[in-house]
């Protein structure tokens, strides 16, 4: 844990500083929360009354994922994540068709859409909806579902064929257990992917996908960090980050056993998802994606700490800019 330290130095940025901004400028405000949701409905009650009239059509339910349904997305947001649940004995035998089969009831249900407004990216596990009014990307990801209670069903990637074991329902619960033990976390989420998203404009190859940073702090949690103080909660996670070096293995035990995880898999990185004990989240990144990583964590940390101990605000600012970017002004 990262000391709070006995300085008598009066720290020039707050926790109400940090807080302003997250609210001013990362959070997604709650009014165009409300109208991204509305959009979801209108593609919702599109695809019921298309598959209403059309009952050999084997979807079974739409949910809202990603980081919408989280409560973790970033005033940037310019696409929503929605779940397709299918019938697994009624889809595509070929598990490769399956994404273009969807993309094609989609146009089905969208007649008015433009080829380009519905498309299928090579790799993924989604197709994509594009509203030109809003603006607004709707990544419609299929579910292969077979019955299972908690929601549990297969991701399909479009290449590959590759199936992924996942569950909407058990996602969002995992992260709402972590958003009741400490009402902080989903604000930390959101600022270190803010972070994440500048460190991606400016150092070339840098990755850092959500559900890391989502599962990073996640950890924390579990782990008795106190998020309440943002400057010190983000020391926290970049200290992880740059004192692991990510080379300790991350997992959790709410929706399996610890011995259903595989022996050491030889990646990089290993992250598993809280769903599914076979998926390490973070198996496609190699040695430099990782030292990346954890080199620019050092950086924020190192920023941070110059400006806890900055004897002027403007020093402070600065140094905070290296970390959230120049629009952060650190005025509560």
């Amino acid at each position: 844990m990262v000391s709070s330290g006995g300085t008598s130095l009066q720290t020039q940025i707050t926790h109400r500083d940090v807080a302003a901004f997250a609210e001013n400028t990362v959070n997604l405000h709650r009014g165009d929360v409300a109208a991204h949701r509305a959009q979801v409905n209108r593609l919702r009650e599109q695809l019921e009354k298309h598959i209403a009239e059309t009952p050999e059509a084997p979807l079974m339910k739409m949910l809202l994922s990603g980081s919408l349904a989280k409560g973790t997305a970033l005033s940037t947001l310019n696409d929503i994540d929605v779940a397709v649940y299918v019938w697994g004995d009624a889809a595509p035998t070929d598990d490769g068709e399956l994404l273009d089969w969807l993309a094609d009831l989609l146009r089905a249900a969208y007649p008015n859409h433009a080829p380009d407004q519905i498309r299928v990216h090579p790799g993924s596990h989604c197709v994509t909806v594009s509203f030109r009014g809003s603006g607004l990307d709707v990544d419609v990801v299929p579910v292969l579902y077979y019955g299972d209670e908690d929601d549990r069903g297969f991701l399909v990637t479009k290449d590959s064929g590759e199936r992924v074991l996942t569950s909407i329902p058990l996602h969002l619960q995992f992260l709402r257990r972590r958003k009741d033990r400490d009402q902080h976390c989903a604000q930390i989420i959101r600022l270190v992917k803010w972070w994440a998203r500048r460190q991606k404009a400016e150092r070339e190859g840098f990755k850092c996908k959500s559900f890391i940073i989502e599962l990073i702090c996640a950890k924390l949690v579990d782990d008795g960090i106190d998020f309440s103080n943002y400057p010190r909660a983000l020391e926290e996670f970049f200290a992880y980050v740059a004192k692991s070096g990510l080379q300790e293995r991350i997992a959790f035990t709410d929706h399996y056993d610890e011995t259903e995880l595989p022996q050491a898999t030889g990646s990089p990185i290993e992250i598993f998802d809280p769903v599914n004990p076979q998926n390490n989240v973070a198996s496609r990144y190699e040695v430099g994606d990782r030292d990346l990583l954890v080199s620019a964590a050092r950086d924020a940390l190192d920023a941070l700490t110059e400006a806890h101990y900055s004897d002027t605000r403007g020093r402070a600012l600065d140094a905070w800019r290296d970390v959230l970017g120049p629009s952060f002004r650190g005025t509560a």
